[in-house]
């Protein structure tokens, strides 16, 4: 089997330099996906009756809207859209690997977030949004609350701050690789062969691929709800109304 774990095609791109090509290609596809699927929802719009294509994401959008307004207050009504993209583009980010391009013969396949460097790159987006929308909110002194409730508590204040964007990537990055190690694993032990006695291993686990997968995908919307939830709940902290 020629496949390696966290194996990437490399490019290598004038002053960027070497970067994961595979990685690239699939965030372009899933970007495409993404502008087909709100192209698709609006144009449901289009009828007179309510369909059902509309029933469903609006329970979604509603959901959110819901979650915003009850952790930022009124102030998050603004962001509703931005979750809304967020969940679906991060879901179809952790969807993609579902469909075994690499094993059809192409160069390019699997989730981009079971890359570090696309989780990493999207939780400081967030992070910088969030920095941003304090700072135009309450100005320079947003960097106040890094001094309560003692100026003393400081230095573990921005610790925490900083370790926000780490551990959102970190969270996203391990729960999509590990789905790709476990059905790399299970690739191999049904290409190898393996037999114990009796009991052909290969042929038990040509079984185990598809529950892998079913498991895959639920971890996969379970993470991208997580991401969009935390980026709430640390927006919250620079834009929520005061009770």
């Amino acid at each position: 089997m020629h496949e390696q774990i966290g194996e990437h095609v490399i490019w290598n791109v004038p002053v960027l330099g070497a970067v994961h090509g595979d990685t690239i290609v699939m965030t372009w596809v899933v970007m495409t996906l993404s502008l087909a699927f709100f192209w698709f929802v609006a144009r449901s719009y289009r009828v007179d009756h309510v369909n059902r294509t509309q029933t469903l994401f609006e329970a979604l959008i509603n959901f959110l809207a819901d979650l915003s307004l009850g952790t930022l207050g009124r102030a998050g009504e603004p962001f509703v859209p931005f979750f809304f993209s967020l969940f679906v583009y991060i879901f179809f980010l952790n969807q993609v690997g579902f469909i075994p391009l690499k094993l059809m013969g192409f160069a390019y396949g699997g989730a981009p977030t079971a890359d570090l460097n696309t989780t990493a790159a999207y939780a400081l987006l967030v992070f910088v949004l969030i920095q941003f929308v304090a700072i135009r909110k309450s100005g320079i002194r947003f960097l106040s609350h890094l001094t309560k409730p003692f100026w003393i508590l400081a230095p573990l204040n921005l610790i925490e701050e900083l370790a926000r964007p780490v551990t959102l990537s970190l969270r996203l990055f391990f729960n999509i690789f590990v789905g790709e190690i476990l059905l790399f694993v299970i690739s191999s032990i049904i290409i190898s062969g393996v037999k114990i006695g009796p009991f052909d291993l290969s042929l038990a686990a040509a079984f185990v691929p598809i529950a892998i997968q079913f498991l895959n995908f639920f971890i996969g919307t379970v993470q991208a709800f997580v991401f969009t939830l935390l980026t709430i709940v640390y927006l919250s902290m620079a834009v929520a109304e005061d009770h």
